[in-house]
């Protein structure tokens, strides 16, 4: 008979002593109040770097205004259908993102989620509009109703365009295409592309470097579609283990999780500095691990919008980008903000 002193390495066994040495995993602490505090430095050296970019502090504060009202629209949609750790971050001379997640997504409520973005933009700039042309010269601190309808519009319209990351992107990819389709990858690869395409094309006419800046969001794609090839191949690993991962975190075995976190350090480069468990001790890079755990649990795309849904979708998708023309906006107004 075998020593009863003697432990066994595996986590999750019954035995005291190894039950002793092993940790469950790991919990992220309640960071409401860091997630608050970093928007709003966020936000602070947002308005830092525009201060210097933009032409008046009047035109960087209206264009803050509409950044953070279709932002808004993400977010209160993103809570109302449930999704964690929500938070408002704002990228210096690029706009801003909400940040939030949830294992089973609907198309449905992405629609609303992504559309709840610009089309709130859309129709305060048509009022602003329809408030212009009733009272000419009405302004506001300095700014005229026609110029905040004409900024209101153009950049939630921009972001209508189909064109990946941007609303109108995630929407066609989410959508309309299954986001996790051939076709879909290949969408995002042409965004890539044509983004690139169209930043050095306007560097070339302008000469300006500034606009350089713009080639964030394909290189960020690029990177983004190398970690999901990364990702995969760390997911047939688990699999090969036996671990089940179609499921909540919460739900997660402790023993499960000190597997996958194993598996992580030996195949991902951001954890190598790392050292495997036994014994289970929780790292300095532990947040950044959970993170990659539940990115690693199957996300399930709840596809539950039928044709006539899409078909609705798309009328309202294609009236929103129409809007500037069938209220007959002044289009010669952009000029004041070259």
């Amino acid at each position: 008979m075998e020593n009863s002193e003697e432990t066994n390495t595996e986590c999750g066994e019954t035995n005291t002593i190894t039950a002793a040495a092993c940790l469950p995993k790991y919990e992220k602490p309640d960071d409401t109040g860091n997630v608050l505090i970093k928007s709003v430095a966020s936000l602070a050296i947002y308005l830092l770097a525009g201060y210097f970019f933009f032409p008046s502090y009047k035109i960087l504060l209206l264009v803050t205004v509409v950044v953070l009202i279709h932002e808004m629209g993400h977010f209160l949609a993103m809570k109302f259908y449930g999704y964690n750790d929500l938070g408002v971050f704002f990228i210096p001379l690029l706009g801003a993102y909400v940040s939030g997640h949830k294992r089973e997504i609907s198309q449905q409520q992405s629609a609303v989620i992504i559309l709840a973005g610009p089309l709130p933009g859309i129709v305060i700039g048509i009022a602003l509009l329809l408030i212009s042309k009733a009272n000419p010269g009405a302004e506001l601190a300095g700014i005229q109703f026609s110029q905040a309808a004409l900024l209101f519009m153009l950049l939630n319209l921009i972001n209508l365009v189909p064109i990946y990351p941007l609303d109108g992107g995630q929407l066609l990819n989410r959508v309309f295409l299954d986001e996790e389709s051939f076709w879909s990858k290949v969408f995002v690869v042409l965004s890539a592309a044509l983004i690139s395409w169209v930043v050095f094309a306007f560097y070339r006419k302008s000469g300006n470097m500034s606009v350089l800046i713009l080639l964030f969001f394909p290189i960020n794609l690029l990177i983004r579609r190398f970690g999901e090839t990364k990702l995969t191949a760390i997911e047939k690993r688990i699999e090969d283990e036996g671990i089940n991962t179609d499921i909540d975190y919460e739900d997660l075995p402790d023993e499960d999780y000190w597997k996958i976190r194993n598996i992580l350090i030996e195949e991902h480069h951001l954890f190598r500095d790392v050292p495997q468990s036994p014994p289970y001790e929780y790292s300095h890079k532990e947040d950044k691990i959970l993170l990659f755990v539940q990115s690693l649990l199957h996300r399930h795309l709840i596809q539950d919008v039928s044709l006539a849904g899409k078909l609705l979708i798309g009328i309202i998708w294609i009236a929103a980008i129409a809007s500037p023309w069938l209220v007959n906006m002044d289009m010669s107004f952009f000029n004041r903000f070259r």
